[in-house]
């Protein structure tokens, strides 16, 4: 790919990325002093998933999980262009659980009606390997080829 369209292609990428995480702080980090007494930290793998599953409306629990994986899909697509030594599936799961868990850590600790919960970061880190699966590879790929030797 040409110097100008990889820049091009950079650029939008970080666009998109800075855009993304103003939604993403504007979705998990405002206060909700309404739900101060229903939050509880979860720090067991599967609790709350099993609890969304459990209510008897499914548009809760389609709401709850799929929002979650939805969080996490432009991690999958976004870090790999813009971070061409974090690409792979590993690095970029890796890195999209931890920003997640500071995410949490900073719901929990710092936020009024917010509460730590492993399997968000669980189900953020599914939806980056989905974005990743689905587009990010191929996105890097293309921006970031290395170019062949003849």
């Amino acid at each position: 790919m040409a110097f100008p369209i990889r820049l091009l292609a950079m650029v939008c990428a970080f666009a998109f990325m800075v855009a993304f995480a103003v939604v993403l702080a504007r979705l998990t980090l405002e206060p909700s002093p309404a739900s101060a007494a229903l939050t509880h930290t979860n720090v067991h793998p599967g609790r709350s998933l099993h609890a969304y599953l459990d209510q008897p409306a499914l548009r809760d629990a389609v709401k709850q999980i799929g929002g979650n994986i939805l969080l996490g899909v432009p991690f999958g697509i976004l870090v790999p262009v813009l971070a061409p030594r974090a690409r792979g599936v590993l690095r970029v799961l890796l890195l999209t659980a931890l920003v997640m868990l500071l995410v949490e850590f900073a719901q929990g600790a710092l936020i009024t009606g917010r509460a730590f919960d492993i399997d968000d970061v669980i189900l953020n880190t599914t939806g980056a390997l989905i974005g990743y699966v689905l587009l990010g590879r191929r996105m890097s790929r293309a921006v970031h080829a290395r170019e062949r030797r003849a």
